[in-house]
């Protein structure tokens, strides 16, 4: 029995100097939730956004259900999104709508979350180069359409929804614009159907944007190359009716005379 009392003596005396050790490490122990919250937030507005993080992940570990819970993982939303990390800032967004659909600023969330898709396809070369954003993979600029459109659906009063509105045009026009640049490589390789396609689907997808007139181009010239005369001169019709000042009209009629 004696031997057992020592070896559990032993266990306690080591526990309690491990857990001495570890609290000793945490600078944040015997805090409470509002300290925590309190150094997150001064850091974030300071622009250390590495500490803020640091700060409130301890605090979501410690403190979940407390009263800050929720504004923490907001402020945390952001602070990832400036301290570059989108795939933390996005992660927490998500949870966040899960956790709280009703919440009142789940508008700010959502213009967040499309504000980080937004940017995230914008590493250190293309801030410092003109790279032409629409040849770049546009799976970041749909999901960031997708993110402000659900703000335009659900908040129609929400002050972010100018801003969001401004960023789908440029979006959209973007997204056109891509489709544009796909069908001009299959025109520069000869395949005219590809191209007429794509070009077809610019038309019909993206209504109202500056790629469309560049597109019916495309169709009228790649349906003369393939003896779709008829269908070549209704392209151009559609061209000279909704675009009667555009410069490549006469491009296009040249290309009628081959």
């Amino acid at each position: 029995m004696k031997f057992i009392r020592l070896i559990l003596s032993v266990f306690v005396l080591v526990s309690l100097t491990a857990c001495g050790s570890l609290n000793k490490k945490d600078e944040t122990y015997g805090w409470s939730a509002q300290r925590i919250y309190g150094e997150a937030k001064e850091s974030l507005d300071s622009g250390d956004y590495e500490r803020a993080i640091k700060f409130y992940e301890i605090l979501e570990a410690k403190f979940p259900f407390e009263r800050f819970a929720q504004q923490a993982q907001l402020d945390m939303m952001y602070a990832y999104y400036k301290f570059e990390e989108p795939e933390s800032a996005i992660a927490t967004a998500e949870r966040f709508i899960k956790l709280y659909p009703r919440h009142t600023n789940l508008d700010y969330v959502y213009y967040l979350k499309g504000l980080v898709n937004f940017e995230r396809d914008q590493g250190i070369i293309s801030r410092y180069l003109p790279i032409d954003r629409s040849q770049r993979d546009q799976a970041a600029a749909v999901d960031s359409f997708r993110d402000f459109a659900e703000l335009a659906k659900r908040y129609p009063e929400s002050k972010y929804l100018k801003d969001s509105r401004e960023r789908m045009i440029f979006l959209r026009n973007n997204l056109a614009e891509y489709e544009l640049h796909v069908a001009r490589y299959y025109m520069k390789r000869s395949a005219y159907v590809a191209a007429v396609n794509r070009a077809k689907y610019v038309i019909e997808s993206y209504q109202k944007t500056p790629a469309v007139p560049e597109a019916l181009v495309i169709v009228a010239k790649a349906y003369k190359v393939l003896g779709l005369n008829d269908l070549s001169n209704n392209a151009l019709r559609v061209l000279k009716l909704n675009y009667p000042g555009y410069q490549r009209i006469a491009e296009v009629e040249n290309v009628m005379l081959q």
